[in-house]
């Protein structure tokens, strides 16, 4: 059929309404398919220049929630204005949309809840956390309910992490970094974690074997001797993590201490990374560990773990609440251990951790 333009209008309006409402920002793949299913169920709007009969569709769609999220910014939908450059701050550094695949990364408040009464379930957090027996069930509806607020005071505001510990202190605790992972991503952090690692410890150790064998490394030789001594399945995770920034070629001395000195003296400098407390006199590349402790701008914001695969866990896990971009020295692994491991948005990965992923497919044990 011949669409008249304000139907094409109507109808493209009704769409960008509905998909914005999912993620103001779609990817290539979310566009096609809802184009797709547009003129499947709807075979009269199919464009008949298009082999596929969708594709004119899709550039519309395209333009039109680009249009769409202007309308957003203006009415101050929080998720797209914080992208905006507004008045003084027109021609500076601005707070851009992150790329590690949050689903709701500074989402709107909750229907019915003013600013006023988020403030006030703020401040009865402050008062739970301060009691002797938590109520844990209370502090997670509390939790739920300030969301959209402290996502906009971290994603915007860009607050310092003691400030954050301040406002936030239920937040850092293992439980509530699970459930502030899952607002974020829609994902169970331990679980997919820990899941996808398993999958890939085997191939990753081989892979580090075939290295080693050349020569070339030989820090990832240390690593695996001690697998060799101690072939647990907790020993295994911990050479594949402990070894991937090796193999990725990157330095991970400032990310992960293994301090022979005191506390106040390790965490010097240290933007971001694990704090390994272990027994013994540390002769092997990873000795019996007794407590890690995750480190964010030289403050330990969570500690009390007794392995290191749990730790990089919650790492990765503080970096999404807390907004933080991954550690240059070791931006590879962090990616890997998003798009590899846990499948976060694994299509976008780079071109160093997409051959990385392929070679782990292709190897046969």
């Amino acid at each position: 059929m011949v669409i008249p333009k304000g139907m094409k209008t109507d109808i493209l309006d009704t769409l960008a309404d509905s998909m914005s409402k999912i993620s103001p920002y779609p990817e290539r793949q979310h566009y096609e398919n809802v184009a797709n299913a547009l003129v499947q169920k709807h075979p009269s709007l199919k464009d008949p220049g298009s082999g596929k009969g969708w594709y004119g569709w899709f550039h519309s769609l395209k333009f039109k929630l680009g249009n769409y999220r202007q309308k957003l910014s203006a009415a101050g939908r929080p998720e797209v204005r914080v992208n905006k450059r507004i008045g003084e701050d027109a021609k500076g550094s601005r707070v851009k949309k992150s790329k590690k695949g949050e689903v709701h990364y500074c989402p709107d408040p909750p229907e019915g809840l003013s600013a006023e009464d988020m403030e006030g379930k703020r401040r009865m957090i402050e008062v739970e956390k301060l009691k002797k027996d938590l109520d844990h069930q209370q502090i997670e509806e509390l939790m739920s309910a300030t969301f959209s607020k402290r996502r906009k005071e971290i994603v915007g505001d860009q607050p310092l992490i003691g400030d954050v510990m301040t406002r936030w202190p239920a937040m850092f605790c293992e439980r509530q970094v699970r459930a502030e992972f899952k607002r974020i991503v829609s994902t169970d952090l331990l679980e997919s974690f820990l899941n996808g690692l398993d999958d890939l410890v085997p191939r990753l150790l081989e892979v580090y074997e075939a290295v080693t064998k050349s020569g070339k490394k030989p820090a990832l030789k240390a690593i695996l001797d001690c697998v060799k001594k101690d072939n647990t399945n907790e020993r295994r995770r911990t050479a594949a993590l402990m070894g991937l920034p090796h193999y990725l070629s990157e330095d991970p001395f400032d990310i992960i201490r293994m301090p022979m000195v005191s506390l106040a003296a390790a965490m010097k400098g240290m933007q971001l990374g694990l704090l390994i407390g272990y027994e013994g006199d540390n002769q092997d590349a990873f000795p019996e560990v007794f407590d890690v402790a995750v480190v964010v701008e030289e403050n330990i914001v969570l500690h009390n773990f007794k392995d290191v695969p749990s730790s990089f866990t919650m790492l990765l896990g503080i970096i999404y609440c807390v907004n933080l971009e991954y550690p240059r020295a070791m931006k590879y692994s962090f990616e890997f251990l998003q798009r590899v491991v846990m499948k976060i948005k694994p299509d976008e990965a780079s071109a160093r951790v997409h051959s990385v992923r392929n070679k782990l497919l292709r190897y046969k044990l």
